[in-house]
């Protein structure tokens, strides 16, 4: 099984995010180095991650990040800075840019759905 559909069953099947995203209806581009990830959102599930080959194809926002600092936000206990994507934000660990309305209307289903790819143990 690789990652992305781990990633994808963890938060399909945590019913408090379900229900903090079922407003949420679009696609996302979410990118580790090189790579960018296209997350379609139906009602707060995710549809589909599809790795993104064609560059045309977009996402209404994108987030982006090296993968050592992707890493580190998904430890069971993120070091300093690395715990919340608002922090990775101001520390310029991450990028963040496109539409960020919708992002921001649900801030806390984003950050939980990416957190939701954390690891069990250290």
């Amino acid at each position: 099984m690789q990652l992305t559909d781990t990633w994808m069953i963890r938060i399909n099947s945590n019913q408090d995010l379900l229900k903090r995203g079922q407003w949420v209806n679009l696609t996302f581009t979410f990118g580790i180095e090189n790579t960018d990830y296209l997350f379609q959102i139906i009602n707060g599930k995710v549809n589909s991650i599809k790795k993104r080959v064609i560059l045309t194809k977009s996402g209404v926002f994108r987030i982006h990040g090296k993968s050592v600092s992707w890493e580190k936000h998904w430890l069971k206990k993120p070091p300093r800075d690395y715990h919340d994507i608002f922090a990775m934000l101001a520390k310029k660990i991450i990028i963040l840019e496109g539409d960020l309305t919708p992002f921001i209307q649900n801030l806390q289903y984003f950050k939980d759905l990416i957190a939701s790819n954390r690891t069990s143990n250290d």
